[in-house]
C-alpha cells in the first residue's frame, strides 16, 4: 500500500527529454500540493458550516480537485506543456469564479492571482507569467467597475475565513518559492556542474588539441621526409635508367643515392662467380674509394652486415655500431654510427647488396626500410639492364663479325669462280675489265667503303656495299676532265650501287642454291646406285665408279678399306 501510494505521488520520468522530466517533476509536486490544500479546505468548510454559499463553492473546489487530477494523470501520459498550462488556467479560473462570486476586488482569492502567475512562471516561462498577469490586472479592473457600478455589493468574508482563506493562500504562495529557489538552485547547481565539466572538458581538449597538433607536426613531418624520399628514388630511377654502360652505372648510382638522401656512404656489392664473396664495385665516400683500390670484399656469411643481407636475402640494419655485434669496425669510415644492408633481388635470385651507412645513431626507421627496398629494386633492375645490354651488344658484335666474315669469304669464292669480276662501258661498248687496268683511287675505296670524291675531280667512285662490307666499286670518269659532280648525280650513282649490290647478291643466292642442289642431286643419284647392289665388293666398285663418273676424268678415286688391325 505505502509503495503504491508513493509510486502514485512520484513524477513521471521522460528519459529522452531532461527538460521535460524538470517541467513534470514542478507540475507534479504543485498539482499534488494544490489538492492536498483544497481537500483540507473542504474539510474545514464542511466542518463550519457557516457559509451562505457552502454548496456552491464547495462544488467548485471539488471540481477544481478533480480537474488537477486529471491534469496530473495527463501529464503522467507526455503531454506535459498541455497540462502545465490546463493547470494554471484552472487555478487561476477558480480563483476568479470565487472572487467573483465573493467580495470581489476586496476578497482574499484576489490576492490568490499571486499563485497562477508564480505557476506560470514555474512551468510555462516568463512569456506565461506575463500573460497571466495582464489577465489579472485585467480581472481586477473589471471587478473594481462592477463593484463602483453596484453591480454586486461585497459582503466583507469573517475574519476566520479570512484567515482560513489566506493561510491557505499562504501556504501554496509558499509552495511555490519554495519550488521556484529549489528550481533555481537546481538551475544553478547544474549551471556550476555544467561550468565545471565545461572547464575539464576545454582542459582535455586543450591537452588533446596540444597533443594533435603535434601528432600531426610529427605526421607531417615524416610524410615530407616519405614524399623527398620517394621523389629521390624517383629521380635515381630516372637518372640510371639512361645508363647502359655497368662502369658508369655503378658510380653514378652511390654518386646519386648519397646526395639524394644525404648519406655519409654508400656502397654496391655484386657477388662474384663463384658466389663465395661480396665485391665493392661502386662507393661514393673517400674512405670508400681506398676500399675499391685495395680491391675490398666480404665472404658470403652472416658474419657482417652486408655478407648477411646477400646470405638470408633480408634487409640488415645496425642502429647503434657501439652495440650491434656483427658490426665490423672499418677504419676508412671512422664516422659511420648506424649501417644498413639490402638484398639486390633478381629474378627470385641476389646478386649483390646496397649498403648505406650514416653519422647519425638511429638514423633508420622500419618505414625507412620499405622506401630502401624500394631504391634497391630499382638499382637491380637497372643493373640488370645494363648487364643484359652488354650481353646483347656483345653477341650483336660477334654476329655482325660473323656475318661479315662469311659474307666476306662467300663473295671472294663468287668472284674466284666469276670469268669477269668487273666491266667498263667506254660510251661506244662493253668490255670486261681486267684487274690491271683498276686504278689506285678505286682500290682505296674498296678498302675504306666510303665515297671517294674531291670538290672538282674527273672521276668518281661509289662503294657497292652488301651487310657493311664492301663488294665492288660503281667508277665513273668525265670525258672533260675535272667537274662539279651535282647531287642528283651522286644520289643516281648512290641508288644505282646499291641495286646492284642487291642484285649480285641474289644472282650469288641463285648460284649457291643451284650449286647445292646439284650436289644434292648427285649425292643422291650415287645413293641410288650403292642401295641398288649387295655385297661388299660390288657396292666397293660402284661407289668407285660413280664418285668417279660424277667428279671427271680430272681425278683418280681409291676407295679401300682398313684392314689393318689396331
Amino acid at each position: 500500500m505505502q509503495n503504491a501510494f508513493r509510486k502514485l505521488l512520484a513524477p513521471p520520468i521522460f528519459p529522452e527529454d531532461e527538460d521535460k522530466t524538470r517541467s513534470a517533476a514542478i507540475l507534479n509536486a504543485i498539482g499534488w500540493s494544490i489538492i492536498a490544500i483544497l481537500v483540507i479546505l473542504l474539510v474545514i468548510r464542511i466542518i463550519q458550516g457557516r457559509d451562505i454559499n457552502l454548496v456552491e463553492v464547495n462544488l467548485i473546489l471539488a471540481v477544481i480537485t478533480i480537474t488537477i487530477a486529471f491534469i496530473l494523470y495527463s501529464a503522467r501520459k507526455g503531454h506535459v506543456k498541455t497540462a502545465s498550462l490546463l493547470l494554471v488556467a484552472t487555478v487561476w479560473t477558480g480563483l476568479s469564479y470565487l472572487t467573483w462570486a465573493a467580495d470581489g476586488i476586496r476578497d482574499v482569492a484576489f490576492f490568490g492571482y499571486f499563485i497562477p502567475i508564480l505557476m506560470a512562471g514555474l512551468l510555462l516561462g516568463w512569456r506565461g507569467a506575463i500573460g497571466f498577469i495582464v489577465l489579472s490586472i485585467l480581472s481586477g479592473w473589471a471587478l473594481a467597475f462592477a463593484e463602483a457600478t453596484r453591480m454586486f455589493i461585497p459582503t466583507l468574508d469573517q475574519p476566520l475565513n479570512f484567515a482560513r482563506d489566506i493561510s491557505s493562500i499562504l501556504a501554496l504562495t509558499g509552495i511555490l518559492i519554495y519550488l521556484t529557489i529549489n528550481n533555481l538552485q537546481e538551475a544553478l547547481n547544474k549551471s556550476r556542474s555544467t561550468t565545471r565539466q565545461l572547464s575539464v572538458s576545454n582542459s582535455e581538449l586543450n591537452e588533446l588539441r596540444v597533443d594533435l597538433e603535434q601528432r600531426v607536426e610529427e605526421r607531417t613531418s615524416e610524410l615530407k621526409k616519405r614524399a623527398a624520399q620517394l621523389e629521390a628514388v624517383s629521380s635515381v630511377a630516372r637518372t640510371i635508367a639512361s645508363v647502359q654502360d655497368m662502369n658508369t652505372l655503378l658510380p653514378d648510382i652511390s654518386e646519386l643515392v648519397g646526395q639524394q638522401f644525404g648519406f655519409y656512404h654508400v656502397g654496391i656489392f655484386l657477388m662474384d662467380e663463384t658466389h663465395d664473396f661480396a665485391i665493392l664495385r661502386a662507393a661514393n665516400s673517400e674512405g670508400g674509394q681506398q676500399m675499391m683500390n685495395r680491391h675490398h670484399q666480404l665472404p658470403i656469411d652472416p658474419n657482417s652486415i652486408v655478407g648477411y643481407s646477400i646470405s638470408t636475402g633480408e634487409p640488415r640494419l645496425a642502429l647503434d655500431i657501439g652495440v650491434d655485434s656483427v658490426y665490423f669496425d672499418n677504419p676508412d669510415l671512422p664516422a659511420t654510427r648506424s649501417e644498413m644492408a639490402l638484398p639486390l633481388r633478381a629474378a627470385g635470385r641476389v646478386i649483390g647488396a646496397l649498403d648505406v651507412q650514416s653519422t647519425e645513431t638511429n638514423a633508420f626507421a622500419q618505414e625507412d626500410i620499405v622506401v630502401l627496398a624500394t631504391l634497391a629494386d630499382q638499382i637491380t633492375i637497372a643493373i640488370e639492364n645494363a648487364r643484359l645490354f652488354g650481353e646483347a651488344r656483345k653477341a650483336l658484335l660477334e654476329s655482325k663479325t660473323t656475318l661479315e666474315k662469311y659474307t666476306k669469304h662467300e663473295w671472294r669464292n663468287f668472284a674466284n669462280q666469276a670469268g669477269h669480276t668487273g666491266f667498263m662501258f667506254d660510251g661506244k661498248q662493253v668490255m670486261p675489265l681486267d684487274n690491271q687496268t683498276r686504278r689506285e683511287h678505286i682500290g682505296t675505296v674498296s678498302r675504306t667503303g666510303s665515297l671517294s670524291l674531291d670538290k672538282a675531280s674527273a672521276t668518281i667512285a661509289v662503294p657497292i656495299k652488301l651487310r657493311g662490307q664492301t663488294i665492288g666499286v660503281l667508277d665513273v670518269r668525265s670525258k672533260k676532265g675535272e667537274r662539279e659532280w651535282t647531287r642528283d648525280e651522286i644520289a643516281l650513282l648512290e641508288a644505282a650501287a646499291e641495286r646492284a649490290a642487291l642484285a649480285l647478291e641474289n644472282a650469288r643466292l641463285v648460284e649457291s642454291a643451284e650449286r647445292r642442289a646439284a650436289r644434292e642431286r648427285a649425292i643422291g643419284e650415287i645413293s641410288t646406285r650403292i642401295g641398288a647392289v649387295s655385297g661388299v665388293e660390288s657396292i666397293l666398285q660402284t661407289a668407285v665408279e660413280e664418285l668417279g663418273r660424277k667428279i671427271g676424268g680430272a681425278a683418280e678415286v681409291i676407295l679401300e678399306l682398313d684392314s689393318e688391325e689396331s
